[in-house]
């Protein structure tokens, strides 16, 4: 058994609280990590919030890790102890379908992320005591040691700072795959990210990277608008209102080619003025994650069609990490991808509710645990 202090969550709406946990010693399939770096992503709120339940309590939040592999399991090919690692909330076993057809992303074993137990065998392998401990999408990344499957953790180069392997595990790749791969942002296209913080921040980035002629950054918060100007908006509005009014003489009535929905919590109420600021045959991407239980949503049908618009969900930027996450490093090393630059502010893994609570204020774009 190992011992790691961990930062655990024992109900919605509750702050987050240091203890001491015990993880199995890794078994066949499985890695041991030393975590150096963890993203505050604005999806654990959502656990903490209650938009999204979790089946078990306590649970050990945290998605976007970076770790030096410490032990390994038998039959683990991938990782070996010393090297460096992202932390994947989508894991790639390489076995299923989705897996085999190219599209990792939609891995099978995403039917696990919320399981008790873990990804290999079942079994239950994080402890508080005597009770089970669940991890957010089997990750857990809020720990200074964590026990994954090998199929969670992708190998990267030595060289790559701790925070930058941590962000780009979900934030960077989510954000510049919903511009680049699901937003499919060509050449001189006019683009509008809703909600510029850690993920619409890089979708910003994509839609520049991709050679969009005008891009517009939405948020209410003045900072991050300030933020979006730094990573590449040509434009930006602290409303939608004032979007969809700002918008049509920018572009002469045509509106946006593709637009990206990266708000904190996505709402039914926020889809039709989303669509409303899309083109005739323009692309509408949900990247947001919205409350499970949200089960309407308002848009006009009619312009819809008539206007041949598309509405598209995505998960990881659509596209496998195991694909991603090197490209992005190649883009980062060649001075293209800011990655660096999106750290506003590092905290202690004690200092996890204050982060948190600078984030619900809009005082940093991202903030990092380092360890």
């Amino acid at each position: 058994m190992v011992s790691t202090r961990a930062a655990l969550l024992f109900g919605p709406g509750q702050d987050y609280k240091i203890e001491t946990i015990e993880l199995d010693d890794p078994r066949a399939g499985e890695v041991l990590i030393q975590l150096r770096a963890t993203g505050l992503c604005h999806s654990d709120e959502h656990a903490r919030t209650g938009d999204m339940p979790m089946p078990h309590y306590p649970v050990v939040c945290g998605h976007e890790g970076a770790g030096e592999v410490v032990a390994v399991g038998e039959g683990v090919t991938s990782v070996a102890p010393g090297d460096h690692v992202a932390m994947s909330f989508v894991p790639s076993c390489g076995q299923c379908q989705p897996c085999r057809s190219g599209r990792a992303y939609l891995c099978d074993v995403g039917a696990k992320l919320f399981d008790l137990g873990m990804i290999t065998d079942g079994r239950v392998a994080h402890r508080y005591g005597d009770t089970p401990v669940a991890r957010y999408t089997q990750l857990g990344a809020f720990a200074e040691y964590q026990l994954l499957a090998e199929s969670s953790v992708i190998k990267v180069d030595r060289d790559i700072p701790w925070t930058a392997v941590a962000l780009v595990s979900c934030g960077v790749a989510t954000g510049f795959g919903s511009a680049v791969n699901r937003g499919e942002v060509r050449p001189g296209d006019t683009v509008a990210v809703l909600g510029v913080g850690g993920i619409g921040i890089n979708a910003v980035q994509g839609a520049k990277i991709a050679g969009a002629a005008k891009i517009i950054g939405v948020d209410p918060v003045e900072f991050k608008r300030e933020q979006a100007l730094r990573f590449g908006a040509t434009h930006t509005f602290s409303s939608l209102d004032e979007a969809i009014a700002g918008t049509g003489p920018l572009t002469g009535g045509a509106m946006c080619d593709v637009v990206i929905c990266t708000f904190g919590v996505m709402l039914g109420s926020l889809l039709e003025p989303a669509l409303t600021l899309t083109a005739k045959g323009g692309t509408c991407v949900v990247t947001s994650v919205a409350p499970m239980a949200q089960g309407q949503v308002d848009m006009n049908l009619f312009m819809m069609a008539m206007m041949n618009k598309q509405l598209r969900g995505t998960v990881y930027g659509s596209v496998s990490p195991r694909v991603q996450i090197p490209k992005l490093f190649d883009l980062y090393r060649a001075g293209i991808l800011k990655l660096d630059e999106l750290v506003t502010k590092t905290y202690s893994l004690d200092q996890v509710n204050e982060g948190y609570a600078d984030l619900e204020a809009g005082r940093i774009l991202r903030g990092a645990l380092v360890f």
